[in-house]
Parts: structure tokens; sequence; C-alpha cells
């Protein structure tokens, strides 16, 4: 089995409905390794995401807060490191609360037989 580095979606800013951001390729297996969520605005906003078609069931951040930056910094990151093997076919979905302000990128490896 190859295993592969890969930079799954991003960086690119959320709109504020469910949409798909990466899909597994058929004959794999992704394995989510590192979450990045920016917020660039004062205010907090809230992140989304799942493993599968969006719904309560399928997500790994359900309304997760993500502060807004303080006085004076830039913007505020949130980091999670983790560790989710995604099959293949699976899609990933994500979205803000609030439309093009949050930035999302995530990233791990991709596991394929040969």
């Amino acid at each position: 089995m190859a295993k592969t580095a890969t930079l799954f979606y991003g960086p690119a800013q959320l709109s504020n409905a469910a949409a798909t951001k990466y899909t597994v390729p058929a004959g794999n297996i992704a394995v989510i390794r590192h979450i990045h969520v920016e917020n660039p605005s004062g205010s907090p906003v809230t992140f989304t995401m799942s493993i599968g078609a969006d719904a309560a069931g399928t997500r790994i951040y359900d309304a997760y807060s993500i502060p807004g930056a303080a006085a004076g910094v830039t913007n505020s990151v949130m980091d999670f490191f983790c560790y989710y093997p995604v099959a293949a076919g699976t899609v990933i979905q994500a979205f803000g609360g609030t439309n093009n302000i949050l930035t999302l990128t995530f990233g791990g490896d991709l596991l394929s037989a040969g």
C-alpha cells in the first residue's frame, strides 16, 4: 500500500451552506490528519464539518465556535490534529456560520493499493 502526503482542500473560504470539499477517490483511503481553520474577522464564527453528507450523525465539528481575532491581532487560527480514516467514495463536507469568513485547509495521507 502506497502512502502519499496530500492536501485535500484549501486554503479556501467557506460558504454558509454545507458543500463537498473532498471526495475520496475510488480504490483509496484518505486519512485526515490536520484541519486548519482561520477566522480573520473580529467576531466568532461557527464551523461545521462532516465525514459523509452533512447531518447531525456525520459531523466531527458541529457549530464549533472559532473565536474572532483579538484587538491588534490579524486573525484567529484553530489547528486540529486528528486521525480520521475515510473510505473510498466518501465525501467531506464543511461550512461556516457566516458566508465567506472562515478559511479552511485540511490534509493528511492518501493510501492506495500498489
